[in-house]
């Protein structure tokens, strides 16, 4: 799906199995942001192939949270020449649930990781912030785009909802935090890890007021 020349949408329908939805950043670079699961990663490959794109093609893979409908799709990229990309304080958070999670992505130098802080990045002629969003999960960030005002969320906040806080380090006092946060950016695209995308700057707007009001006292 496209939404402009720099943003393509992998959108998720599929009711019968759980992943995420993932998006394409085009400029001087290429960014494809939350691979998915593994196993249902030929969509991701197929949507690239409409655009004459293959995984070489990319420069690097950004992941919001470590859930496994996230990142899981990162195996796809062992040995190329990609940059991953995520929070280090999420990375370490799954290295301490599973002492054997990094070993998916052995013998060292098989991926290039970057942990990635909370600032300004600029990757070819893109510039976003980096936002620290924990809540979902400890060390979960998301993408902002001032250029586009564009805002991509992964399990923070959704189109009317928000992410479950009842998975290992899960806060909901941390979650309400990062979405009032979220809410005061200036977006006129919310683009959720799952389900619809928020189009509007007074949709977006709306669907922050509704969130707040139904969901954060369940919190």
């Amino acid at each position: 799906m496209k939404i402009n020349d720099h943003l393509y949408a992998f959108l998720w329908d599929n009711p019968g199995e759980n992943n995420c939805n993932t998006y394409l950043l085009l400029g001087g670079k290429r960014i494809l942001v939350d691979p998915g699961h593994d196993g249902l990663f030929d969509r991701i490959e197929e949507g690239l192939s409409k655009l004459a794109l293959t995984l070489e093609d990319l420069d690097m893979v950004f992941v919001t949270h470590g859930h496994p409908d996230h990142i899981e799709g990162i195996q796809r990229f062992l040995g190329k020449d990609v940059i991953i990309a995520m929070g280090e304080g999420e990375w370490q958070f799954l290295i301490q649930r599973d002492p054997h999670f990094g070993d998916l992505f052995k013998p060292p130098g098989a991926i290039s990781l970057v942990f990635l802080k909370e600032g300004t990045l600029e990757v070819g002629d893109m510039a976003f912030e980096v936002l620290q969003t924990p809540g979902h999960s400890p060390g979960s960030m998301c993408l902002y785009f001032p250029a586009l005002k564009a805002l991509i969320t992964g399990d923070v906040v959704f189109d009317r909802g928000l992410g479950r806080t009842d998975l290992p380090g899960g806060r909901g006092e941390h979650l309400k935090e990062s979405i009032r946060r979220l809410s005061r950016l200036d977006v006129d695209l919310l683009l959720p890890g799952h389900g619809n995308l928020v189009a509007g700057r007074e949709h977006v707007l709306a669907n922050f007021e509704e969130i707040e009001r139904v969901w954060f006292a369940y919190l």
